[in-house]
């Protein structure tokens, strides 16, 4: 795939993208936003490079499977579909993940597990691998929905909260330090910065979707005085510039992340690294999807809108936002920082000293579910009492030693229509999501 880089997207040469070990070009610090080194103009979905060339340095690795605590399935999943998402039958979009369950399926390691203790890497949304049917118009291939793959776990930016084989991990963001030394250098530069924005968006509205909150937070952003605001669809944008995303984001003490065309978006990692506090306005854009990097008590580092207040317009929120005293921001604004080191992927060509990245954060906690779910088998039990696959989103947040998923108070949020399956409410989102990412791609290259 990355000898044919240029075919791996209609709208974007990734080539440019795949190198570094798939982080990119470099970036210029022309503006002082930046650290001198480490920083990269990387893709969003370069994820899949990224994390195959981290594996290369894992520590543990053994060609011996009957020691391996778990098995890393090196497939560009995300790319595979990328390159045949637009004008491709289903049977092309579909042949390679047929293909790799059809050889692993025939592997000797396989058959221990049946794959259970398989993972792979996906760089996009996990939508982009559920089409639902095999009718031509539908989105996607259907890797997520083949048996085998039910079996392993796929890491992908986004994930469903309806099924359970699948895992969030953080998209890339332009950091990625070669040493210890340069997260804690830029980790104190964070704390010390003057932010004289209360709050910022940076994005576009979309008015083609009735449910977006987008056009309420902009009006918001638009009308306030303590509001940076950087418009993503007039002409040549600022938005497609890191420096000056990530020069706003460090201006700021809060930074509103809506959902997307999907519930998540690059953006929250991009603004953490920034030391600036994310407002969320659906548990499904962090709390339901990155529970592996961050901490179940989302208060500690976010503040939680729900959309509906932004809809019904109860009270605005620069007076949300004013009103938390100044020590919990301070608070908050420590916590988030501290977080950086396990949301951005170090330098795959070398080795950080004592810090955990998100691949390694990614990989102990595929080891630990595999892990335990050998104790299980072993112990002829279950993880959870009465598992319930469309509740997936509410095991992760259980307490530890917490068997069963009830009520929760996040319900509403991924409640379906009436005879609807799983993934069916968001498949005309999903695919939305993805057209809206080539249409970002596009904007880049101008």
């Amino acid at each position: 795939m990355l000898k044919e880089c240029r075919s791996l997207s209609l709208w974007t040469n990734m080539c440019k993208f795949t190198t570094n070990a798939g982080m990119g070009p470099p970036l210029e610090n022309v503006e002082g936003v930046f650290s001198n080194t480490g920083w990269y103009a990387t893709n969003q979905f370069a994820v899949d490079v990224i994390f195959s060339n981290r594996m290369k340095q894992y520590d543990c690795l053994t060609n011996d499977s009957s020691l391996a605590a778990a098995i890393f399935v090196p497939f560009y999943a995300g790319f595979d579909i990328a390159k045949y998402l637009w004008g491709y039958n289903i049977s092309r979009r579909d042949a390679a993940s047929l293909d790799l369950v059809d050889w692993l399926m025939k592997r000797p390691e396989w058959k221990i597990m049946q794959g259970r203790d398989h993972f792979l890497v996906g760089g996009r949304i996990t939508w982009d691998f559920r089409r639902l049917s095999d009718e031509e118009g539908d989105w996607g291939n259907k890797l997520l929905f083949l048996p085998a793959a039910k079996n392993m776990s796929m890491l992908v930016v986004e994930s469903s909260p309806w099924n359970a084989n699948d895992f969030g991990i953080p998209y890339p963001t332009y950091f990625h330090p070669a040493k210890d030394a340069d997260v804690f250098v830029w980790q104190d530069r964070m704390r010390k910065l003057e932010r004289k924005y209360l709050f910022s968006f940076a994005g576009a509205p979309r008015p083609g979707n009735p449910k977006s909150i987008r056009g309420q937070i902009i009006d918001q952003c638009r009308g306030s005085k303590v509001c940076k605001l950087l418009e993503c669809d007039f002409g040549e944008s600022k938005c497609h510039s890191p420096s000056s995303i990530m020069q706003m984001f460090q201006s700021s003490l809060f930074c509103l992340q809506p959902q997307g065309d999907s519930y998540t978006r690059r953006s929250a990692f991009d603004s953490m690294l920034a030391g600036c506090i994310p407002v969320f306005f659906h548990p499904g854009s962090a709390y339901t999807q990155y529970t592996w990097h961050l901490p179940k008590n989302f208060s500690t580092y976010s503040v939680f809108i729900p959309e509906d207040d932004i809809r019904k317009r109860n009270g605005s929120i620069e007076e949300l936002l004013s009103q938390i005293p100044p020590e919990q921001v301070q608070i908050m604004r420590e916590n988030v920082i501290n977080l950086i080191p396990q949301l951005i992927y170090a330098d795959p060509r070398s080795k950080l000293e004592t810090l955990k990245d998100a691949f390694d954060v990614a990989v102990q906690a595929v080891i630990d579910k595999v892990t335990r779910l050998r104790k299980n088998i072993i112990q002829g039990r279950t993880e959870y009492d009465n598992f319930v696959e469309e509740n997936s989103w509410k095991y992760a947040l259980l307490e530890d030693g917490q068997r069963e998923a009830g009520w929760h108070e996040w319900d509403p949020f991924f409640s379906k229509p009436k005879g609807e399956s799983s993934g069916d409410s968001s498949t005309g989102s999903s695919a939305e999501a993805a057209k809206n990412s080539w249409k970002n791609e596009q904007r880049d290259q101008k």
